[in-house]
Parts: structure tokens; C-alpha cells; sequence
């Protein structure tokens, strides 16, 4: 029991710490340029006893990927709407408004797999800040020095394309002690220039040629007569012709060496125009039918001359 329980646990594992191998396993990366745009959620907590609904940022980068660390330029601007006491002359009263935050940042990130097709990785960056002081009042008046932390992970999509998912905490200051602490999370999407193409499948191998249908009919010495077992190659011939339906046959008629050059050749000829009748008779048209003669010149086995070698007597019949 205790063993079936293991082999069932290792099935389902494996599959999946092998496909999360995959996705970690460093790959090819190249450096480049890069811009990205980004949006996400962000939650304000001031010191001016403000209660902040959850608000948003959107923004932009552009940066240099050195493979392993990164260094951007960010553009963000966040937007909360809360509702707090304000004092008018020693009169409080109850209000609402907005607090906005338009923050430029120079980043340092670094990417734990570059390459991979999910890669973590971490981030700080430096920045100036302008932002509204309180819900009522002046829009982006109070200039601040701003800073962030960031934690998050990367979906290589391919080579130029990724996908960002982090965590972040942003904050403001100036020498006034006014302290401004953000938790953002964003996502982005960001392109990255001059990445080379993937290669193009290779293209599929060009199918190998077909060779034609051939049949070979054999003879006794000196002579043109057909056997039975001639007879039935050629029967098999026919049933080939008749089965492609439009086709050309070919009947090359050779000898041996045992006798003068120019009597093998006309041979040769004879037992060719025998095939070429015996065609006919079983059904194929005459006019489709071209007779060669060799004679002694292409044999099927080489031998001196004046050999009598049973392989060379023969017509070769191609259907093509």
C-alpha cells in the first residue's frame, strides 16, 4: 500500500518539477534597449490621519537590460481619493479630496535567470517627487526626494517581449519631515529593441524520387522464346500499366558475349519486340510501347567476352 502511495506521489511530481525546470532553466538572453508601459493599484498611508481609498498608478520606462542587471528611468503618477479633517483658522472640519504623486525614478534591478521564462528579481531606485501635501490644496506643489523598493517576477514572453508582475514600496520626503509611504503593485509590459529573430523552421526534406516500376524477363542462350516464367513477369508488367492507368513502358533488350557484337545486337533487339508482343496481348496498347536494343553493350554482370552469363540475356521492362 505504502508503495503504491509513493509510485502515485512520483507521478504527479515529476511531471510538474519538470515543467517547472523548464520555465527556470537559464536560456539564451541578449542586452538591448527598452521601453515598457506599466499600471497597478496603489495604497496611500500618510501621517495626516487621512483614511485613503485604494487608488491607482500608471506610468511608463525605458531602460538598458545588461543580462543580470538592469538600469531604467520611471515616469509614475499615483492617484488617491480619501477623506480626513482639515483646520481653517482654528476651525476643523470634515473634508474629502485627492492626494496625487507624479514621481520620476532612476532604477537598479537585477534579474536572477535571465533568459529563463519566469526570472525574479529585485530593484531600488532614487527619484524626485512632486505631490499634493494634503487632500485640499495646491496640485503637485510640494516637491520631494522619492525612493522604492521592488520584488516582483518576469514572463519572458520571447526575446523581445516580457511581462512584469512586482511589489513595491514607494515613499516621499523633503527636509520638512513630510513623509509620504506607498505599497504599490503594478504590471507591465515592456518591448525590448534589436532582438534577434527566431530561426525559421527548417524546411521539410523534398521527398525522395520514386524509381519507376521495372520488370526483368530472362532468356535461354541464343535465343528469343518466351518461358512461362517470362510470361508471367510480363503479365505483372501489364497489371502496373493498367493499375497507373496513363503511363510509357520502355522494353530494353540485351545478350551476353558469347557471340559477334552485331548479331547480339539485333538479338537483343528481337527479344525485345517478343516482350513488346506479349504486351500487347495482355492488354497494352502498342502505341505506348518503345523497343531498345543493346546488344552486348550494358551488362548486367561483367564477364570476358565470349561468356555465355545467363543475367545478361534479358529486357528490362520500365513502366513509367
Amino acid at each position: 500500500m505504502k508503495r503504491a502511495l509513493l509510485v502515485a506521489v512520483a507521478a504527479l511530481v515529476l511531471p510538474a518539477a519538470a515543467q517547472a525546470q523548464s520555465m527556470f532553466a537559464p536560456g539564451t538572453a541578449n542586452p538591448g534597449f527598452y521601453i515598457g508601459a506599466e499600471g497597478g493599484g496603489n495604497w496611500l498611508m500618510n501621517s495626516n490621519n487621512y483614511n485613503m481609498d485604494i487608488g491607482y498608478a500608471v506610468g511608463g520606462v525605458m531602460g538598458y537590460d545588461f543580462v543580470g542587471p538592469r538600469v531604467e528611468l520611471e515616469g509614475v503618477f499615483r492617484s488617491n481619493n480619501g477623506r480626513g479633517t482639515a483646520n481653517f483658522g482654528n476651525v476643523f472640519s470634515n473634508v474629502s479630496g485627492r492626494i496625487e504623486q507624479l514621481s520620476v525614478m532612476a532604477n537598479l534591478l537585477y534579474d536572477f535567470l535571465p533568459g529563463a521564462t519566469i526570472t525574479p528579481y529585485v530593484g531600488a531606485g532614487a527619484g524626485i517627487a512632486f505631490v499634493d501635501a494634503a487632500i485640499n490644496g495646491c496640485s503637485l506643489c510640494s516637491t520631494q526626494f522619492a525612493y522604492q523598493g521592488i520584488v516582483g517576477l518576469g514572463w519572458n514572453v520571447d526575446q523581445s517581449f516580457r511581462i512584469n508582475l512586482d511589489g513595491r514600496y514607494y515613499g516621499t520626503t523633503n527636509p520638512a519631515a513630510y513623509q509620504n509611504n506607498n505599497i504599490t503593485a503594478m504590471l507591465s509590459l515592456s518591448y525590448k529593441f534589436g532582438q534577434p529573430e527566431a530561426a525559421p523552421a527548417p524546411a521539410a526534406p523534398a521527398p525522395a524520387a520514386v524509381a519507376p516500376p521495372s520488370f526483368m524477363v530472362f532468356f535461354d542462350w541464343d535465343r528469343s522464346n518466351l518461358s512461362a516464367q517470362a510470361l508471367n513477369t510480363i503479365k505483372q508488367a501489364a497489371d502496373a500499366y493498367k493499375t497507373k492507368g496513363s503511363a510509357r513502358i520502355t522494353a530494353t533488350g540485351h545478350a551476353d558475349k558469347s557471340g559477334p557484337e552485331a548479331y547480339n545486337m539485333a538479338l537483343s533487339l528481337r527479344r525485345a519486340n517478343v516482350v513488346k508482343d506479349a504486351l500487347v496481348q495482355n492488354g497494352v496498347p502498342a502505341n505506348v510501347i518503345a523497343v531498345v536494343g543493346r546488344g552486348e553493350a550494358q551488362p548486367l554482370v561483367q564477364t570476358a567476352d565470349g561468356v555465355r552469363e545467363p543475367q545478361n540475356r534479358r529486357v528490362e521492362i520500365v513502366v513509367q
